[in-house]
């Protein structure tokens, strides 16, 4: 029996693309080679045949369709999945229609391009995939009990071993920040400095010697020389925050930076050469943004080789009691509980802020708590009112939320009722009742 793992050849012009995918297919069990052109993917076909090829669609000289084509005829059956581009999703399309397999269109998904791969050559049970057990020596801050979360920490995980530039979606207060550190934390570059910038709140009229340094004397006021973000993050990340507020005069620039690998401060004509990883992250639509032309198609794409989505709070609710109990030790500088009132009340809520919500509210509660239970009356007024009334123990049917409540404090303390009561702010006796309530109150 041959156990030599199936061979996915990568071809595509850029390097830190290939970089990317390589990691990747490798993290699913797969070998795989790079080529840099349609030449060098055809030499390294007649050295040894892939077992699939992951082909970019734009390449100078010989373009991912022409390869295709010759592809095609040195072997009919051979996978060929196109990687393109919006703009070419026509062409790509077509050919489908003449020989591709399939296509996906950028920025890769990485599940998407998981199960184009698992079709085509069937998946490897590595447990080192998109879906494997998540990375160790994860901050404490970073609470990803949520399957949506558990998977966005995953993907940074592959990401981070890679040098392409990342981009991080979400809306705001999410933390893409803290998913921004966890890849410069996972990243072969952890050593070195992460350096972190939010584009909205720079002065627009000083963004380009904030992002590029300048030259002593270049303008009125600079008295003496500035190195510059990118410089400052040299051997490091370099994290650009709200990347759609960049103005439109400097993205050129950027892209430049980017692509060269070199950044020229103002008030200079040397340019200096960096080693930066960029990652950047919006709230915006920077699809929708292009399509306006409020932000430069070729920065779009360039800045996103890989996309990381970071998940709303509403969609983690796993995530909200672990959240706010981490907080509440926090502000508390002690353990403190949540009521099941106060509890219920915070699962109800469908927090439009995401995290820095909840963050606030809770630090407003802890402030207001005296002891060591969070009640209702400590949160926001509109938490508060959603918040259930007292009843005795075993009267009344038990909510949803609160039943959730209780199956998720149990899981945490490993049915130990005795400490779950203490994490619910409950005697044991009152959750013995709750729970006899459960089994006679069928789950709707």
């Amino acid at each position: 029996m041959n156990d030599r793992p199936q061979t996915i050849l990568i071809v595509d012009d850029l390097p830190p693309q290939r970089r990317l995918l390589g990691e990747f297919v490798a993290a699913l069990g797969y070998a795989f080679e790079e080529a840099a052109s349609g030449e060098e993917a055809l030499a390294a076909f007649a050295r040894r045949p892939p077992d699939m090829v992951l082909l970019d669609v734009r390449m100078p000289g010989m373009d991912g369709i022409q390869t295709l084509a010759e592809i095609r005829k040195l072997s009919a059956r051979l996978p060929v999945l196109l990687i393109t581009a919006h703009a070419d999703l026509r062409e790509a399309v077509g050919a489908v229609k003449s020989g591709a397999d399939d296509y996906l269109a950028k920025p890769v998904d990485l599940d998407e391009l998981a199960a184009a791969i698992g079709d085509a050559l069937g998946p490897r049970a590595t447990g080192s995939g998109p879906d494997a057990a998540l990375p160790a020596g994860l901050p404490p801050e970073l609470v990803c009990r949520s399957a949506a979360m558990r998977h966005a920490v995953r993907t940074a995980a592959v990401v981070a071993a890679s040098d392409a530039p990342v981009l991080i979606l979400g809306e705001s207060g999410v933390g893409k920040e803290v998913i921004a550190r966890l890849v410069h934390k996972l990243s072969p570059r952890a050593a070195g400095p992460l350096v972190a910038a939010n584009c909205g709140g720079l002065p627009e009229s000083l963004i380009e010697s904030e992002l590029f340094g300048h030259t002593k004397g270049a303008f009125t006021g600079a008295t003496t020389a500035r190195e510059g973000l990118f410089r400052a993050a040299d051997g490091g990340t370099l994290l650009l925050d709200e990347i759609g507020e960049l103005p439109p005069h400097l993205q050129p620039k950027l892209l430049r930076a980017i692509e060269s690998g070199e950044v020229t401060p103002v008030g200079s004509d040397a340019p200096v050469r960096v080693d930066t990883r960029l990652v950047a992250a919006t709230n915006r639509d920077l699809a929708e943004a292009v399509a306006e032309g409020l932000f430069r198609e070729d920065l779009y794409y360039r800045i996103n080789v890989i996309e990381l989505a970071v998940p709303p709070l509403r969609e983690r609710a796993d995530d909200v009691l672990p959240l706010a109990r981490q907080f509440a030790e926090e502000f508390a500088g002690k353990p403190a509980r949540l009521s099941p009132q106060a509890a219920h009340a915070i699962l109800a809520h469908p927090w439009p802020g995401n995290v820095r919500e909840l963050r606030n509210a809770i630090q407003r509660a802890c402030l207001l708590c005296r002891g060591d239970v969070i009640l209702p009356e400590h949160l926001p007024p509109k938490l508060a009112a959603a918040a259930p009334t007292d009843s005795t123990p075993g009267e009344g049917r038990l909510s949803q939320v609160e039943r959730a409540t209780i199956l998720a404090v149990l899981e945490e303390c490993r049915n130990n009722r005795t400490h779950a009561a203490a994490r619910l702010g409950i005697s044991r006796r009152a959750l013995i009742y709750k729970l006899r309530a459960m089994e006679s109150q069928p789950e709707k």
